[in-house]
């Protein structure tokens, strides 16, 4: 499609007619303003030098955009505008080319509702559910993977605080650092402060010259999960 300087349709070609329904009698004479293109809403200056900013900017390469049809329905195209000058360097008007992509735009969303059913069926790092209320929950995880500060999960036996601390060292910066799981409820008393943070030489059931490394020693930066509840336990396990 070619256009003068005031924006003015000077030639099209089967292309455009196939893109649009106008005829070329239709387009030919009228302003390219009759496609209302979407993004030429944004382009225009008419209180300046030029009608359309792309006199002023010289192209516009691959923008996506929307166009009315006759019918009145829309038609997804992807334009690419140059300017035309004439042999002395003057600008006369400008060429445009536009190419339907209506069926790849489809395809995108389709793309994506494949993707949220995905999602939904695979759920966020292995927990499922799509209420306000998970997606409050699922919120709440993505804060708490921001920050290095201990986190507090609290729930019901059965209700996935397992998962959950799982999800934020999946979603974490240290997601490549080792996950360690300690069940509180099976360390036993006499054993619990060597077993967390570990003892000396020659100390407890080791034997002389050895050492014995603890949980919070091994890789600094883990993620150490405590499940189970302890109430009935002393209050050193607790």
């Amino acid at each position: 499609m070619v256009v003068g300087r005031a924006g003015t349709i000077l030639s099209v070609n089967r292309a455009i007619e196939a893109i649009t329904g106008y005829s070329k009698e239709d387009l030919i004479g009228s302003p390219c303003s009759a496609l209302h293109c979407d993004i030429c809403e944004i382009a225009r200056d008419e209180n300046g030098d030029h009608w359309c900013v792309l006199f002023r900017t010289g192209s516009l390469k691959m923008r996506r955009c929307t166009l009315t049809r006759k019918d009145g329905s829309y038609v997804h195209v992807l334009k690419n505008a140059s300017l035309l000058r004439d042999s002395n360097g003057n600008i006369i008007g400008a060429v445009e080319t536009l190419t339907e992509i209506t069926e790849i735009i489809q395809k995108d969303h389709q793309i994506e509702a494949f993707q949220h059913e995905i999602r939904s069926q695979d759920g966020f790092h292995g927990i499922l559910g799509s209420s306000a209320s998970m997606q409050k929950v699922f919120s709440l995880i993505d804060s708490a993977t921001r920050s290095d500060a201990p986190v507090i999960i609290f729930g019901e036996s059965g209700t996935g605080k397992e998962l959950v601390a799982g999800a934020i060292h999946e979603t974490a910066a240290r997601r490549r650092k080792t996950f360690v799981k300690v069940n509180c409820a099976s360390l036993n008393e006499s054993l619990l402060e060597s077993e967390l943070f570990g003892h000396v030489k020659g100390a407890l059931y080791s034997g002389p010259g050895i050492a014995v490394y603890n949980l919070f020693h091994i890789e600094a930066e883990k993620t150490i999960l405590f499940y189970e509840r302890v109430i009935n336990k002393t209050n050193l396990q607790q």
